[in-house]
């Protein structure tokens, strides 16, 4: 089933609330399998965005650097419940915006150790849902 980001139903944003861990596709130009990781996310409702923690050196934040906005799909999984969200992604240092996926991340998992100035952010511009929550 396919969901309006912007009008999820409650079952979909207390999936997105609970503490699983995801995967985060990222595509790979000259016809290469995408690059798959396991991540942590977390759900901005009235951003309608979807963070994801992370350090400079990591290889999905080269990579979404180097694709540019090509977009990413993130995938939760439990049992038959699972949802992926889908969006064109950026990767942020800013102070404010690190802090904002810090302060999300640490509510649904736990406090995250500091990476300092290392410290980056993925950002994706949820253009689409869907699963079955």
């Amino acid at each position: 089933m396919a969901w309006n980001p912007r009008a999820l139903p409650q079952a979909v944003e207390l999936f997105m609330a609970e503490r699983h861990l995801a995967t985060l596709s990222i595509p790979r130009s000259g016809g290469r399998a995408p690059h798959v990781t396991p991540v942590g996310f977390t759900w901005d409702a009235e951003a309608v965005l979807a963070r994801v923690i992370t350090f400079a050196g990591a290889v999905k934040v080269r990579l979404i650097e180097e694709e540019g906005t090509a977009p990413v799909t993130l995938c939760q999984i439990d049992g038959g419940r699972w949802l992926s969200l889908e969006g064109p992604a950026v990767v942020t240092a800013e102070p404010e915006r690190c802090a904002e996926g810090l302060r999300r991340y640490a509510e649904r998992y736990r406090p995250p150790g500091d990476r300092g100035a290392d410290r980056r952010v993925i950002e994706v511009a949820v253009s689409r849902i869907t699963g079955r929550a």
